[in-house]
């Protein structure tokens, strides 16, 4: 039997802040997201190639092979967007049992990627997001390009399971799914029991979470034909007050 998929809950660009707010996650559709950049779909979508050339996560320690990425990390004041020298991606035990606890230097994010005005204007609106959140800061902006593949049968998007990221905003967008079955996302309260669950199929499609009160994860994916492979990928972009984690 396949499990039901459920449609997200969309909520309208004007009332992203406010649902930031009330409910601790929105999710917003690809052309609202382009309408939010005042950018067009297409900009967004030139994006996808780079996830193509993915160098493999080093660091699984449940020994999997199915994950690739690259990381860059910047500063957000305003409008002013300042790229950082790269660094490590480090996490406490605390946010993550599995990875935690270990500085993980990745691969960086291509020059042409970051350069691109789509990817910069991008950043911003999360910065403003997360201001709108927390009051107006500098934002300090971790990225992760994920790619998740089903060639050893399975694929795991969160292998530390349910989790909080240790940071103010964290956002998810699906930059793109071929082949697969699965990779539902679900969203609960940290200090409570209503959650929500629903899958990300349309390219684009943005899920912003108040990191401080809801827990998130996504299910494992698999092929959708057996023998042949698929994939996920994902962009992860991570706001945090302060300073970077580990610093």
């Amino acid at each position: 039997m396949t499990a039901a998929a459920f449609s997200p809950p969309w909520t309208a660009p004007a009332g992203l802040h406010a649902t930031l707010r009330d409910q601790g996650y929105a999710v917003v559709a690809p052309q609202d997201v382009a309408a939010w950049l005042g950018m067009p779909l297409s900009a967004l979508e030139a994006l996808h190639p780079d996830w193509d050339d993915l160098p493999p996560d080093e660091y699984l320690k449940d020994g999997g092979r199915y994950r690739t990425r690259r990381h860059a990390c910047f500063t957000v004041d305003g409008a002013r967007l300042q790229p950082v020298p790269h660094r490590a991606h480090w996490q406490p035990l605390e946010y993550n049992a599995l990875h935690g606890g270990m500085q993980r230097w990745f691969a960086p994010m291509a020059d042409k990627t970051v350069a691109q005005p789509v990817w910069q204007r991008l950043m911003q609106r999360l910065g403003e997001a997360a201001s709108a959140l927390r009051g107006p800061q500098p934002w300090y902006v971790e990225a992760h390009q994920f790619r998740i593949d089903t060639a050893g049968g399975i694929g795991r998007p969160t292998p530390e399971g349910a989790h909080r990221d240790g940071v103010d905003l964290v956002a998810v967008a699906l930059v793109g799914r071929q082949g697969i079955k699965g990779g539902e996302t679900r969203v609960f309260e940290a200090a409570g029991r209503r959650g929500e669950r629903f899958t990300m199929t349309e390219p684009w499609t943005l899920l912003l979470l108040d990191d401080a009160r809801v827990i998130h994860e996504s299910t494992p994916i698999q092929p959708l034909v057996e023998g042949k492979g698929g994939w996920r990928d994902t962009l992860v972009v991570t706001c945090r007050a302060g300073a970077f984690q580990g610093e």
